[in-house]
């Protein structure tokens, strides 16, 4: 945290204003940090499955029936407390797990003021009483225009967004399933009592994937077999709910095809895109037993969820931290979007041939329904077309009659008929798998993960992909000849479209040291060798070995090194045909 404010990664927002709690600035370097990890989330995520996922980009603000609908302005709460002494709120269950130790998640609000109550858990800053637990939206509510009743939300998640976008989605994607919505976006939620940094903020960044695919048929045809197999023999290290519940807190490995065979994972594309989390993960510098998926209990999932795992990884001093959640949606969203507009938001799947089917169906004298009901009488025709005719068969058998909207229609007015119906296909709703991502805390872990100590310094391992300064460039003394060649090789870099920077202030291990701090992969070194074969030295941040290179092929050298984590300098030089150095 000391390295990320005193080197620009992020501080904290408002700081001449004394801060706000949950939100943060971003740095430049945290800018171009959290820039490069989105862009290799979307290389996962989107580039390499582009052929089943696209990405789009909606609003941060959105009117309240989107949120009705969705479930958000009912169940999207915290449970909070407040101290009746001093005033100040806290989330009720963050007290209860710091005070006892107990995992109190998922516990009603009733629960959870005994517990408080038993305990007698006070105000943490003035030690007052506490008033009952009770829930609190977390939603950020605005204005749409000058009319206060037109209220709009600014969205908790991007999900929303791709759902109600999904019917026009699919239509321009050649109304093809399956079908994955990407969006990476600014989201809000009014925390109760943010804390732990950049860990846990009121606005901060989501990459989500909402994948769209038949229940029925989710393997769509072979399209997932051939993704699976270009995973081979990845293994994922699984928590379940059944595991945790026999009180076994530690994750077994399982191959992504296992899990799925064995209903561990209860859809195939959660496994999937939990196999794609795991390989986006390990490249952001994290260890793979520094990682596991943990499932969620069925008190502890999302209102929409019908099973849930949660990535968490491992940071030094706050022990494992969730950076994505990953939620099998069903069908929830589309459905209530569907109700709540009046749009019908299904696809059709044609069969590859046309069948004759014949089915039963119930039909009722039109003449004696209209002289009984009257105006009611269409309205109770509608109803009547969606009985099950076996159904209506059995209730005329055993009551000579069937009630339809409080109205009894004598067994001589209904007729079960025997109709055929050419079938060409089927109507459904799709069914959902969510991979979601928080950006900022990808980018603390990130750092987490790449902070080290070497012989007193500090030296930041990032990862070459997302390191945000890319090469630095140095002559060894401020000599004009030197200073000259190294902003000749700096501006070539640079338009290169590398991201590099130059420096001659102070001596050469002084700037060695302050590039090895903000994670720059490689230096190059301008020296008074140079002046005499025209080579210079690269050198690695992370061995701190040193080559010697041709200056002509510094551009090169440097993109081929920083694209590709595990080559090494002799090895870049060895590809480019040129003799290592010292």
């Amino acid at each position: 945290m000391e390295l990320a404010k005193r080197r620009g990664f992020f501080w904290p927002s408002y700081e001449i204003y004394g801060g706000v709690a949950g939100f943060y600035d971003l740095g430049p370097l945290g800018t171009r940090l959290k820039e490069n990890i989105v862009e290799l989330w979307r290389q996962h995520f989107i580039k390499r499955q582009q052929h089943v996922v696209v990405e789009i980009e909606s609003p941060i603000i959105g009117p309240a029936r989107v949120y009705e609908a969705s479930g958000h302005l009912e169940h999207f709460t915290d449970p909070i407390v407040e101290c009746l002494k001093c005033g100040r709120k806290f989330r009720a269950d963050h007290l209860i797990e710091e005070r006892l130790g107990i995992k109190a998640e998922g516990l009603s609000p009733e629960e959870m003021t005994r517990i408080i109550r038993e305990h007698d858990i006070r105000c943490p800053v003035c030690g007052g009483p506490l008033s009952e637990v009770r829930r609190f939206n977390l939603l950020f509510r605005t204005t749409i225009g000058p009319y206060t009743q037109n209220t709009g939300f600014l969205r908790p998640e991007t999900a929303q967004g791709m759902f109600v976008a999904f019917k026009r989605v699919y239509e321009v994607s050649r109304q093809r399933l399956p079908l994955g919505i990407a969006q990476v976006g600014r989201v809000a939620r009014n925390e109760i009592s943010p804390r732990q940094g950049i860990m846990r903020l009121r606005e901060f960044t989501i990459a989500e994937l909402e994948f769209f695919f038949d229940p029925e048929d989710p393997w769509h045809g072979g399209v997932l077999d051939e993704l699976l197999d270009r995973l081979g023999d990845t293994k994922l290290r699984l928590l379940t709910a059944d595991a945790k519940t026999r009180g076994d807190e530690k994750p077994v490995e399982y191959g992504v095809r296992e899990a799925i065979e064995e209903g561990i994972i209860t859809t195939p594309w959660l496994a999937y895109w939990m196999a794609i989390a795991r390989d986006f993960v390990l490249d952001l510098g994290v260890g793979y037993n520094d990682m596991y998926f943990d499932e969620k209990l069925p008190e502890e999932r999302a209102h929409y969820a019908a099973q849930t795992f949660d990535q968490l990884v491992r940071v030094s001093r706050l022990g494992w931290l969730e950076v994505s959640g990953h939620a099998y949606r069903t069908d929830y969203d589309l459905s209530r979007h569907m109700r709540y507009s009046g749009q019908d938001l299904r696809v059709f799947k044609p069969l590859r041939e046309p069948r004759v089917v014949e089915r039963k169906i119930v039909l009722v004298d039109p003449r004696w329904l209209g002289r009984t009901l009257r105006g009611k009488a269409k309205e109770v025709m509608e109803k009547i077309r969606g009985l099950d005719a076996e159904t209506v068969e059995k209730e005329l058998k055993e009551r000579g009659y069937i009630e339809v909207d409080g109205v009894r229609i004598p067994a001589d007015k209904v007729t079960i008929a025997t109709k055929k119906e050419k079938i060409t296909g089927r109507k459904f709703i799709p069914h959902v798998a969510e991979p979601s991502f928080g950006v900022e805390r990808l980018l603390f872990v990130a750092l987490d993960h790449a902070y080290t100590e070497k012989d007193g310094r500090v030296v930041l391992l990032l990862p070459r992909r997302i390191a945000p300064v890319k090469a630095a460039v140095f002559p060894l003394v401020r000599d004009e000849r030197l200073v000259k060649i190294a902003r000749e090789t700096w501006w070539r870099l640079l338009e290169a479209g590398l991201y590099a920077i130059y420096d001659d202030d102070g001596s050469i291990g002084r700037r060695y040291a302050r590039v090895d701090e903000i994670g720059v992969p490689v230096a190059v070194t301008v020296d008074y060798q140079t002046l005499e074969d025209g080579t210079v030295t690269l050198r690695d941040r992370d061995t701190w070995r040193q080559v010697r290179i041709p200056l002509s092929n510094v551009v090169e050298a440097v993109a081929a090194f920083v694209n590709d984590n595990a080559l090494s300098l002799d090895a870049v030089a060895e590809r480019l045909g040129l003799k290592g150095g010292k």
